[in-house]
């Protein structure tokens, strides 16, 4: 870029990028679809990449390269994963150096986190265009060691010297831009490729669709699966990663986690639900009582049972996925409502119940209304300090838990 661009770009890297492009005309110095990219990639980065907003020079790709890359917390994670498994790391030949593959490198974000960690590191991407982005915003991101080859994931693995960790992020659109969800349908195959992987690698990490079923993706990826992780942010899941090892020595282990809360389980152990640990009846609560609403995580893994038992919650009901207990648990994996009461739909009751309530945040769960029906039922607006679960109790009656937020 020459230098009226790059001016240009540092002039306007706040401004709206729709309006600018309208706006700016008479600047025949500048390259102006190159300088637009820009801006809109740093005001990306500085929403998903704030580290990354900060370093000047670095040059980024168009916008669906951007929209696909992961954001900083995710690749924080996944940076701690794989210290974690080189802390256990026992199968290395004395000074053997451990080393890094990232065969679908994309932009580069998972890879530059993770590789800080390997003294060797390798970026593999079939992009030119992403291979001249990385070799030139690598030594910026303190990388001076990765390496960077253009080519496709197989042909790579095919001839690529054995590694310590091999990652890989499918693809997820098909050929004509449409997303795709299973791992037969992503570019590369995982699922075609897992002996070939595990016979380059210690550990292969995949990053798969958060819409994929982690039961079906761990029986395509079997025997090799010996971790699960669900990654969620801000209550959003985000990411399903599966950890493939050559001789899985432990049973299956799932990791849930949703920003700094972490619950783990193995699908193996018995769990029994429901648990009982004290009176929760419904409609005549004891007090006080704490309503429990697992976070995405939890509710994308599914291991209520797990969850029920390891905090001595009662379900509500088995299919509405939200908890009761007398005792408040300050480590709980998700929200804490304290009861203030629980009544049925009928009119009276609901008076009773909503006497002063004017608005309230509600949501439903194995509820035969909507949140917005039950809202305008209630003539309630939206808002303020009442939570409102709809859902039906463990007899089959539907019912309102009115609450407050811990």
């Amino acid at each position: 870029m020459n230098d009226a661009t790059l001016a240009f770009i540092h002039r306007h890297r706040t401004d709206d990028v729709h309006s600018l492009a309208l706006k700016a005309h008479g600047h025949d110095d500048v390259d102006l679809p190159m300088a637009l990219q820009q801006i809109a990639g740093w005001q990306t980065a500085r929403r998903k990449l704030p580290s990354w907003a900060c370093i000047d020079g670095l040059r980024y790709p168009p916008h669906l390269s951007m929209e696909q890359c992961s954001s900083e917390d995710t690749a924080r994670y996944k940076t701690r994963l794989v210290e974690r498994l080189l802390a256990t790391q026992n199968d290395t030949t004395e000074g053997e150096e451990p080393t890094l593959t990232d065969l679908t490198g994309g932009f580069g974000v998972d890879f530059s986190f993770m590789a800080k960690g390997f003294k060797r590191a390798v970026y593999v991407e079939r992009q030119d265009a992403l291979c001249q982005l990385a070799r030139h915003n690598f030594p910026l991101l303190g990388l001076s060691h990765a390496e960077v080859c253009c080519s496709d994931a197989e042909t790579y693995l095919q001839q690529m010297d054995k590694s310590t960790v091999i990652f890989m992020d499918p693809a997820r659109r098909d050929a004509h831009g449409q997303r795709t969800f299973a791992i037969a349908d992503c570019t590369p195959d995982a699922a075609q490729l897992k002996d070939q992987l595990m016979q380059k690698a210690q550990w292969v990490v995949l990053k798969l669709s958060p819409m994929l079923d982690w039961h079906k993706a761990v029986a395509d990826l079997q025997p090799y699966v010996c971790e699960v992780h669900i990654v969620a942010v801000a209550n959003e899941c985000r990411e399903l990663l599966l950890v493939l090892c050559q001789h899985p020595a432990a049973p299956l282990e799932v990791f849930c986690v949703n920003d700094a809360h972490l619950f783990r389980f193995s699908p193996s152990s018995p769990a029994s639900s429901p648990v009982n640990c004290g009176s929760a009846a419904v409609p005549n609560p004891p007090s006080p009582l704490y309503l429990y609403e697992p976070n995405a995580a939890i509710m994308k893994a599914g291991c209520f049972a797990h969850l029920s038992q390891a905090f001595c919650l009662q379900p509500l009901s088995p299919n509405s996925h939200l908890f009761l207990s007398p005792a408040l648990s300050d480590a709980f994996p998700g929200r804490r409502f304290t009861v203030l009461s629980v009544c049925s739909l009928n009119k009276k009751q609901l008076r009773q119940a909503l006497q002063g309530i004017d608005r309230a945040n509600i949501a439903v769960r194995n509820f035969p209304l909507t949140a917005p029906e039950l809202r305008r039922r209630l003539r309630l607006a939206d808002g303020g300090p009442t939570y409102i679960f709809g859902t039906t109790d463990a007899q089959g009656q539907h019912c309102l838990f009115i609450c407050t937020k811990m």
